[in-house]
Formats: C-alpha cells, structure tokens, sequence
C-alpha cells in the first residue's frame, strides 16, 4: 500500500515519496522528474528543498532508518522476552521485504558511496546496539546461551542482514529476499537460543510468523 501523503508538508512529502521509490526500484533510474511526480509537487517546489538528486538520497537515508529505527522502538516495547521480541523484529523486517528491490542496496552502495556510508553508521549506532541489548536481556532470562559474545554476534547479524542486499546466489527477487532472511534470521536464534529459548521461540513463531514461508529453494 503506497503512503498517503495528504496533509504532509513539503519536505516531508519529498523523503516519503523517494524512500519509497528508491526501495521500490532502487536508486539508479529514479529521476527528480518520479520524485515530484509521486510526492505531488511541482519541481521547482523539489529543487527549492534540494538542490540534485544526491542531496534528496542523502536525506531520504536518513528518514527511511530514523522511521524504521523509530518503528523498531514501538515493536519491541510489548515485548514478554528478549524471544518474543526477536520474532517481532523476523516479522517486521519480513513486512519491510515485501516492498524492497533486491537491488537497492547495492545501487545505493555503487552510485551514492556517501550516503551508504551514512546508511552503514547509523545500522552500527542502532541496530547493533539494540540486537546486543536484546542478547544481553536474552541471556539474563535463560533464553540465550551464557557463553556467546553479545558484541560479536551483533555485529555479526548485522553483516548477514546486509548480505542478503547484496547481489548474490541467494537472492534474486523479492520473494527469494523475503524467504532467505527468514532463513538466516532463525538460523541465527538456533545458534544463540537455549533450549527454555527455543520452546519460547516455537510458541512465537506460530504468533507472528504463521504462514510466512521460510524454506529458500522451496
């Protein structure tokens, strides 16, 4: 479902509107010309917030991880344990996939270098952090191994996440990117989950994964 952008101002209409078709169709073919378009603007309203399309996928970056950071706070709130909150992030990034072109993330990386580098800081400063803090909570409960190095195997998910965006023999499409992060994300729990952890993990799978389809050469 495409957002709606009634009502937004300006500026914030230009980053929803260019997250979405950068993830869409990655970062390449997208012109200022498909940014006004979508965003409902005239393009003299785009060049006066922007002055090229560099500056629009720079900022785009930014809002697209300060929303899903922000998204991300909001799923693992309710969260009973360090399980449960890991399958809601499984299901989470699962919805996300759905609406991503396996290729964005490598034309962002080949054509906009300063802005993956922006991309890639902000994972570090976030997502390790909360991956980390989730093991940490996981192993207080019983639900994680006491022997695993929280900092490693955070930056460690981290880097197979971003695998799976990267041109490979893995993923080729949308449906095959959906299926392999499920694939590496439980992959990633049975290495980490104790055996109180993986009963949990089984009830939660059942919650919020039901349906989803996590064999790959299925």
């Amino acid at each position: 479902m495409l957002p709606d952008l009634r009502g937004m101002e300006p500026l914030t209409k230009i980053l929803s509107a260019s997250a979405e078709l950068f993830s869409q169709y990655g970062f390449k073919t997208i012109t200022m010309d498909d940014i006004a378009r979508r965003a409902g603007i005239s393009k003299k309203t785009l060049y006066q917030h922007f002055a090229n399309k560099q500056e629009v996928v720079q900022e785009s970056v930014v809002w697209y991880k300060n929303n899903t950071s922000e998204s991300c706070a909001m799923v693992l709130k309710d969260s009973e344990n360090a399980i449960e909150a890991m399958v809601k992030m499984l299901a989470f990034f699962d919805n996300m996939n759905k609406r991503i072109n396996p290729m964005a993330m490598f034309e962002l990386q080949r054509f906009f270098p300063e802005a993956y580098k922006t991309f890639r800081d902000l994972l570090v400063d976030r997502d390790v952090v909360m991956i980390r803090d989730n093991m940490l909570q996981g192993i207080k409960e019983g639900l994680y191994r006491e022997d695993i190095n929280a900092d490693l195997l955070a930056r460690y998910r981290l880097e197979t996440s971003l695998l799976i965006l990267q041109p490979n023999l893995l993923v080729n499409d949308r449906n095959s990117l959906m299926s392999v992060a499920l694939e590496i994300g439980e992959h990633f729990l049975y290495g980490i989950m104790t055996e109180k952890g993986e009963y949990q993990y089984q009830k939660y799978k059942t919650k919020y994964l039901k349906g989803q389809n996590s064999q790959v050469f299925a």
